[in-house]
């Protein structure tokens, strides 16, 4: 895995779901304008550091004030993503019922104030749970869903505090784009009408310069199928991993459309699923693509200056964790490791500034001599 800033997430202490909501009448009673008639169209992708962009040799910055940021919230096994772009906001899921409180309070340590955009992927609870909560707390300007009516009382209420807020939930049609500050978003599926909840995810791509995202929802391999055959521009930077890398998404034919660098699981810690499947991390593996997982690295923040993208987490996780179906992480995973007990750095076995035998102290594990106080060597470990 690649080096990357490691960034501690400060979080306002959480709200309960019952005081976000008696907000309500006084935000429904001060909602913002918004002005919808900035619609620019789509850009293109690359890689990080990104070939595509314009200029080349720049340095990618470390985030904190970047323009551009996509937040994966870590809400365990469901998904919330906050994208952020020249001071505007968008939702996209909220996760489940119970995570309402965590993401209205992550919001607000964000500095949202208003909600360009809210989308609620597809109707399961564990995407559109949260998204009342959000909407009881924070002005929108427009609420999508591919469906407009659902049996469940989430759904239901997603619908009650969007009309509480004057607004209708929308659906748009592939194709539609909307302007996110100077950052565009694109709606590329679903492309055809599906029985299976998870296929009628909106699909999303975002471009902002020459950098760009891809979000899929719970979108599995029929979907994904249409999606490609449909020959929307699926080549992204970044990818959403669908449906928490459940073996039903991310397809040979999908993930050979869209060619990510970079592929983000939101999942939750020891799920009863087992997700990310095996079958899905082999097949990234063999795509190539770096994997970043929520029930490792904790929220996951992705953030771009239009030319290049940094990535920062709250935990720290090896590439033989976060992906322990590639080989070569998995041997590294199992290299021993000799410490320094004098200047508490610890080294490979081949590092030419090894300590004396008698101050040595042999780990067996990256995570080991981390966990005993212990930093990498700077010359051995890249």
């Amino acid at each position: 895995m690649e080096n990357f800033k490691k960034e501690k997430v400060t979080a306002q202490t959480l709200m309960s779901r019952l005081a976000a909501l008696a907000l309500t009448a006084a935000l429904a009673l001060g909602l913002v304008g918004c002005d919808t008639s900035s619609i620019v169209p789509g850009g293109s992708g690359g890689v990080m550091p990104n070939p595509a962009a314009s200029q080349t040799g720049t340095t990618p910055s470390d985030g904190q004030d970047a323009a551009f940021q996509m937040h994966f919230i870590d809400v365990g096994q469901a998904l919330s993503v906050l994208v952020e772009c020249d001071g505007q906001f968008m939702l996209y899921d909220g996760g489940n019922v119970d995570d309402g409180s965590l993401v209205v309070s992550y919001l607000q340590s964000q500095g949202v104030e208003q909600l360009e955009y809210v989308f609620c992927s597809h109707a399961h609870e564990d995407h559109v749970g949260g998204l009342a909560a959000a909407l009881a707390c924070f002005p929108a300007c427009h609420v999508y869903s591919p469906v407009t009516e659902a049996s469940t009382k989430c759904f239901k209420d997603f619908v009650k505090y969007t009309q509480q807020q004057n607004l209708q939930v929308e659906v748009p049609a592939a194709g539609t784009q909307w302007a996110l500050g100077s950052a565009t978003v694109t709606m590329l599926g679903p492309v055809a009408q599906y029985d299976d909840t998870n296929d009628t995810s909106i699909v999303l791509r975002i471009d902002y310069g020459a950098t760009s995202f891809l979000l899929t929802g719970d979108m599995e391999a029929d979907a994904e199928r249409d999606l490609v055959n449909s020959g929307a521009n699926l080549k992204v930077d970044v990818l959403q991993v669908g449906h928490h890398g459940s073996s039903t998404s991310t397809s040979y034919v999908f993930l050979n459309a869209v060619l990510p660098k970079m592929g983000i699981i939101s999942c939750g810690v020891n799920n009863k699923y087992g997700h990310p499947h095996e079958e899905t991390l082999s097949i990234l593996r063999d795509a190539g693509v770096d994997v970043y997982r929520t029930d490792l690295l904790g929220t996951i923040t992705v953030s771009s200056d239009g030319q290049n993208y940094t990535v920062a987490t709250e935990h720290f996780a090896t590439d033989a964790e976060l992906n322990p179906t590639d080989p070569a992480a998995s041997s590294a995973a199992q290299q021993a490791y000799i410490g320094n007990v004098n200047s508490k750095k610890f080294h490979l076995p081949s590092c030419p500034n090894l300590p004396a035998e008698k101050n040595q102290i042999i780990f067996s594990s990256y995570d080991e001599a981390v966990a005993a106080g212990y930093s990498p060597c700077s010359s051995c470990i890249k």
